[in-house]
């Protein structure tokens, strides 16, 4: 289940909805009713039974007008890598949905009202998000800090140069299933590595693998690569082949699911066996970091038809202790103005200062030297948003002289930040 949201926007008056905390008993109807706000598709017995597993029902509510449940939305318990390497616990909100009957009456503004104060009441700095319509969150607080890069590579012209030992890595097909646990050892491995990353709780290791028909669009049952080096696990991919066939021959399409190594040259392997799979002469990835190295092997990127979009949406519930909890690339110490209306607690002067081995961030009384809302220190918290260029848009104002360089740069990370998968 992706993690989304609907199309309601609030209005004055008395709430039409009472918020309650979900019930174990009252899960299936509160699936449904998210499912009905999201078209009303069936999903896969296995589908349906992994979220009915993932779900953590104490943070989850819903709203109800009489008997009628007509609004839903969940947080699950995430711990996030800000920049620095740290893992930050941070509310991942999820299963958001409005029914089509009670839109623009206030409800989704109200679960998100009570949402924020529960999180806060948790102890955790961070909220998150994925959102179907990007147009929606900007209004409590989230800012749009990650960014995926999808493709569609014609490989038949598109070459691939490869590094040093990328022939020393073995590769070897498995079953999906059957590797898992190691699949799972890799991915760990990375998500200090680069900010946004999710460390997996248990249970989410299945997400990687659920393979409804329903998600296959003509293409095979999900396939599994794992490549290794000495007998250790050292990269995977997971990914579909469509078959396709013309007058002219073949011309199927290789569809990458998720794919992870923790080095550069079994990295390298991987891609190189995605643009070699016989029968195919395209290679279709989704929502891939940035600045990720297939990118700088390929002999022609424009035949990669890349595209880009928002990815991960970030929400400071604690400013504080969020802006505490990362490094900074560069010294920072400066004063910063923040408006929030939706969570006032956060409102007033920050200083902060900090560098690449700590930070802090404090009340002040002392003049400010940045203004912005709760939405820029959102989209730049991660490092891969400019403050500067938020700034040049309008969104940042400069204070004193030299702050908006100083800070832009200590905000900024030597890696893109990279949302892994959706929730």
């Amino acid at each position: 289940m992706t993690t989304e949201a609907t199309g309601t926007t609030g209005r004055a008056g008395p709430p039409v909805a009472e918020l309650r905390v979900l019930r174990p008993e009252d899960w299936d109807t509160w699936y449904d009713t998210l499912l009905r706000a999201f078209g009303g598709v069936e999903e896969s017995d296995e589908e349906r039974a992994l979220w009915k597993g993932l779900t953590l029902c104490e943070r989850s509510l819903g709203a109800w007008d009489g008997g009628e449940l007509v609004g839903t939305a969940g947080a699950f318990d995430f711990r996030l890598t800000v920049p620095g390497g740290a893992s930050v616990p941070a509310a991942g909100v999820t299963m958001v949905g409005v029914t089509a009957t009670h839109r623009r009456r206030g409800v989704l503004t109200s679960m998100m009202r009570r949402q924020l104060d529960d999180v806060r009441a948790w102890g955790e700095p961070l909220a998150v998000l994925t959102a179907s319509e990007a147009a929606i969150y900007g209004r409590f607080g989230y800012g749009a800090a990650t960014f995926g890069v999808s493709a569609e590579i014609d490989t038949d012209r598109v070459r691939l140069s490869v590094p040093d030992g990328t022939d020393d890595v073995r590769l070897r097909y498995a079953a999906p299933v059957d590797v898992l646990d190691r699949c799972a050892a890799v991915y760990a491995r990375t998500v200090p590595r680069r900010p946004g990353m999710l460390a997996q709780r248990p249970g989410w290791e299945r997400l990687g693998v659920l393979d409804p028909e329903s998600e296959r669009d003509g293409a095979s049952p999900l396939q599994c690569v794992v490549a290794e080096r000495g007998g250790e696990t050292v990269g995977y991919v997971r990914f579909r082949v469509r078959p396709e066939w013309t007058d002219t021959g073949h011309n199927g399409q290789v569809v990458v699911q998720d794919l992870a190594a923790v080095e550069p040259a079994a990295e390298a392997a991987l891609w190189r066996f995605l643009f070699g799979i016989d029968l195919t002469t395209s290679l279709k990835v989704r929502g891939r970091p940035l600045d990720e190295a297939w990118q700088y092997l390929v002999s022609d990127l424009r035949r990669c038809r890349l595209r880009v979009r928002d990815a991960l949406f970030v929400r400071l519930v604690d400013v504080g202790a969020a802006l505490g909890a990362r490094t900074y690339q560069a010294p920072v110490d400066v004063v910063l103005e923040v408006e929030d209306a939706f969570c006032p607690w956060n409102a007033g002067r920050w200083r902060l200062s900090g560098d690449t081995k700590g930070a802090s961030c404090v009340r002040t009384a002392d003049a400010a030297d940045l203004a912005l809302s709760v939405r820029e220190l959102g989209a730049a918290y991660l490092g891969g948003v400019s403050l500067a260029s938020l700034a040049a848009a309008g969104r940042v104002r400069e204070l004193r002289a030299g702050a908006l360089t100083e800070a832009s740069v200590g905000f900024g990370t030597a890696v893109a930040p990279w949302l892994p998968h959706g929730f």
